[in-house]
């Protein structure tokens, strides 16, 4: 399975007046997760829109379990679910220092040509989803 896992920590601008940080801050953290997911694989996002694609979220389920706060170490997982045809899916577990899981989540993403409309990934893109698990098969 496709995963990476990065590290960082919540800015004073993330928060809101309670201190917590705000609920909209998780998806710019999961489009980080997923970045560094692609260039991981060997595929960086910018290489997929050079070659025409762009992959948009269509769909995103969080569940807030505990606050993150100010200074917070963050440790951001995320995996590959699906990666083929037009669809690519991941999931998302956002801990604390403490191991604390703080947040679940999942995306759900259409890839779309150069005129806007759902197409199949690029190959490059699936074989990069999917490398291991196809030399594995054969």
């Amino acid at each position: 399975m496709t995963e990476s896992t990065v590290e960082f920590r919540v800015r004073y601008a993330e928060t809101d007046a309670q201190g917590i940080v705000h609920h909209s801050n998780y998806l710019v953290w999961f489009e980080q997760g997923r970045s560094e997911l692609l260039r991981n694989a060997g595929y960086p996002y910018a290489e997929v829109e050079k070659s025409g694609y762009i992959i948009v979220v269509v769909k995103a389920e969080i569940k807030y379990l505990q606050p993150a706060v100010y200074d917070d170490l963050i440790r951001l997982e995320t995996q590959l679910v699906r990666g083929r045809g037009k669809v690519a899916k991941f999931s998302y577990k956002v801990f604390n220092q403490n191991d604390t899981l703080l947040v679940t989540a999942e995306t759900t993403h259409m890839v779309l040509n150069r005129e806007r409309k759902p197409c199949r990934m690029p190959e490059a893109l699936e074989k990069a989803f999917h490398g291991n698990e196809n030399r594995e098969q054969r």
